[in-house]
């Protein structure tokens, strides 16, 4: 009696994550966003342990501006080991990005999103009360048009511009709406969720 060998199982992507934290926070008064705390934890740590803790297996921390404060930070965070630094000696020439508020279950909410897109779709992107959100997920391919091309057509440039490319994913996580761009909007964080965030020396 012959007796096929089992079928290998399907390889599972590799899923990487890149936090970019090199802005000069010059509508927050020129504070590294990223070091806000939130009931004593900053939001790069959220963001890490979050990361981390839904599987990403490569994460890559953007430094620029504030590089040293910013990673001295990321060293202090119980998951460092697993995390890469990079300089952007550039800062200001980059996209801007703000600071989302995303857990663990939104990171595997997106990361189930991309497992199940369409053939078609190489960028997934959460969509909350019809308006789109951050973080994304897109595929390497994608990653390697912006490599040969113009940096300068990535983010929102590009998915406008190839609506075809892009799958949503609508959620009512409020999460990925999450923008903390001036000191009006902490303040509005705190009046909508009763949660307050601090600089780390107040």
């Amino acid at each position: 009696m012959n007796i096929s060998p089992p079928s290998p199982l399907p390889k599972r992507p590799t899923i990487g994550a890149v936090l970019l934290a090199a802005g000069a926070g010059s509508r927050l008064g020129y504070k590294p966003k990223s070091l806000l705390e939130l009931d004593g934890v900053p939001l790069i740590h959220r963001q890490l342990k979050a990361l981390s803790g839904a599987g990403v297996e490569e994460i890559v921390v953007v430094l620029g501006h504030y590089a040293a404060m910013v990673e001295a930070a990321v060293r202090a965070c119980p998951v460092a080991a697993e995390v890469e630094t990079v300089s952007n000696p550039s800062p200001d020439d980059g996209q801007p990005s703000s600071v989302p508020l995303f857990n663990e279950d939104d990171v595997l909410a997106l990361m189930r999103a991309f497992a199940d897109r369409s053939d078609a779709a190489s960028m997934v992107v959460p969509r909350v009360s019809g308006s789109p959100g951050n973080p994304v997920i897109f595929d390497a391919v994608l990653r390697d048009e912006w490599l040969r091309g113009d940096t300068n057509v990535m983010g929102r440039g590009w998915r406008e511009a190839n609506l075809q490319r892009v799958q949503w994913m609508d959620t009512e996580s409020p999460h990925f709406r999450v923008d903390i761009d001036t000191p009006e909007d902490i303040v509005q964080f705190t009046q909508r969720t009763g949660h307050t965030l601090r600089w780390p020396s107040e």
